[in-house]
């Protein structure tokens, strides 16, 4: 996702406020003061946070206003629990990691791509959790992406090792007004009709796409994934993002992807300072009215239904074909707990929470925008009709019905986002790179990351 994308993670331990209780609630990981994340913890019933006062220490993304509202509802249905919470930005978030883990482990961590950071045991085994919650239940597909084989590979099967505060995705945000001024009434049935619309818009004077990619996680990713998808079937990307053997990201598909992308760029479609542009910039110029479309993820749903209240409408990346199938970046917003967290156990029951308590499904559609997880038969909000939330929700409907959700490709490796995809497609701005070679440049990092791990 991501999301641009974003950061944070963290872990808690079990509060029993009697100790009679302590041997029948034994909690995931309490034997042991320094829980390896190689081996999963042996529940023998669901943990709490108990009723002795806790502190709970987390690590999350900047500007991301989810993870914090859902803490704020949670200390008022649980008045014993306090948060000590640190933020940062994403791409700082994505350095940091594996030293913060290590040196100071927070309890509850918005997490960057997993791989390495299971490699290195850093994050804790969720198995017994999910045993002890009935997290296994839940609909497969929701933690597909957050299991791992040991040592971290592959992706997709294994042990889980992280959880989802609700299933985001990605597409694009357009501005009705503007879209008017051009002759929009609809979104684009096809890539065509797309291209069509950015021409009259780049015509009328009105930037066609506002769009991040300065800093270390650049957000021209957004577009090209949306592009892939619109090319060619989600299964292979999946594969190599999966880490399965044989796997690439150079494909013709995804070649014609980069192609499409690299036309854009000299059309001028993107604001001529876009790789000076960071997340927080590209959302004040999309809310203040200065772009058409704007490729992001559902979790600003509910802020721009704030924000631009009935001008903002959202659809997904059109195919090829009229009538073909859709595909989009759809990932948990990710979560995890530290290997040596205090308070693992807290941790856990919050995340259980956040899945299965009525109020924080409603934080979660109100103010993240997107499906929460949890189980299938689990309370819906119901959103109004209309609203930019209503829209995103019906999107995620539509790829779980045709089956095409992708994780997203910064997700790869620990190091792909940061040093491969953002500098080249910085590179392709600046007309220092071809399609060609930004592919093969990144397949070839890909492979050496996956050698040195």
């Amino acid at each position: 996702m991501a999301r641009r994308v974003r950061p944070g993670r963290s872990g808690a331990a079990l509060v029993i406020a009697m100790g009679t209780l302590a041997a029948a609630c034994a909690a995931p990981g309490s034997d042991s003061p320094r829980p390896q994340a190689t081996s999963a913890s042996p529940v023998s019933a669901a943990p709490t946070c108990g009723t002795a006062p806790i502190t709970m220490n987390g690590y999350f993304e900047t500007g991301f206003p989810l993870p914090k509202a859902l803490t704020t509802e949670f200390t008022k249905q649980h008045p014993n629990v306090t948060w000590n919470i640190r933020e940062d930005q994403f791409a700082v978030i994505t350095q940091n990691a594996p030293r913060v883990l290590a040196d100071n482990p927070p309890d509850l961590m918005r997490l960057p791509q997993v791989s390495e950071l299971v490699k290195d045991n850093l994050l804790k085994n969720l198995d017994g959790y999910a045993t002890a919650f009935g997290w296994d239940k839940w609909p497969a597909s929701q933690l597909q992406q957050l299991r791992l084989g040991p040592g971290g590979r592959p992706r997709g099967e294994g042990s889980l090792y992280a959880l989802g505060l609700n299933f985001s995705m990605t597409g694009v945000f357009y501005n009705k007004k503007l879209a008017a001024q051009v002759g929009m009434s609809a979104p684009p049935a096809t890539l065509a009709e797309f291209d069509a619309v950015l021409a009259k818009a780049k015509s009328a004077g009105i930037t066609p796409i506002v769009q991040f990619n300065g800093g270390a996680t650049g957000g021209l990713a957004f577009p090209l994934q949306n592009l892939m998808a619109s090319y060619g079937p989600p299964e292979p990307i999946n594969d190599w993002i999966f880490q399965k053997p044989g796997a690439t990201i150079d494909t013709p598909s995804n070649l014609r992807a980069a192609q499409h992308l690299e036309r854009w760029i000299k059309a001028g479609y993107f604001q001529k300072d876009v790789n000076a542009v960071d997340y927080a910039t590209m959302m004040s110029r999309f809310i203040g009215g200065k772009g058409l479309f704007m490729f992001d993820g559902d979790w600003e749903s509910g802020n721009l239904d704030k924000q631009m209240a009935g001008n903002v409408g959202f659809s997904l990346m059109p195919p090829v074909q009229e009538g073909g199938k859709r595909a989009a970046m759809s990932a948990p917003l990710t979560f995890g707990i530290a290997a040596n967290a205090k308070n693992a156990d807290c941790a856990a029951f919050f995340l259980n929470w956040v899945a299965t308590d009525k109020r924080a499904r409603e934080i979660g559609v109100e103010v993240g925008g997107s499906r929460p997880m949890g189980p299938a038969d689990a309370y819906m909000p119901t959103v109004k009709a209309g609203t930019v939330t209503a829209g995103t929700l019906a999107a995620g409907a539509n790829i779980a019905k045709d089956n095409g959700a992708m994780d997203f490709i910064a997700n790869a490796t620990g190091a792909i986002y940061a040093k491969s995809w953002t500098p080249q497609l910085q590179k392709l701005v600046a007309g220092q790179q071809t399609p060609q070679e930004l592919l093969k440049t990144v397949q070839a990092d890909y492979a050496g990351q996956l050698e040195g791990n």
